[in-house]
């Protein structure tokens, strides 16, 4: 609780550029971007190391 996991984000069009994301599992920080999907009840969250290429995405789903 109280973890700040993704930071310094800054829009970009319709994406969010420029920011970090921690993986809370091993403590590394990586970069991020992400974006708002299907209305803003999904969160395409994308993690990675140099070019956005080297690395893995995520969709996070809003709970109603």
């Amino acid at each position: 609780m109280g973890l700040v996991i993704l930071s310094g984000l800054k829009k970009d069009g319709d994406e969010y550029t420029g920011g970090q994301i921690l993986d809370p599992d091993n403590g590394k920080v990586y970069s991020s971007k992400i974006y708002l999907a299907n209305g803003g009840k999904k969160l395409n969250v994308r993690g990675f190391v140099g070019v956005s290429l080297l690395g893995r995405s995520q969709v996070w789903e809003r709970q109603e």
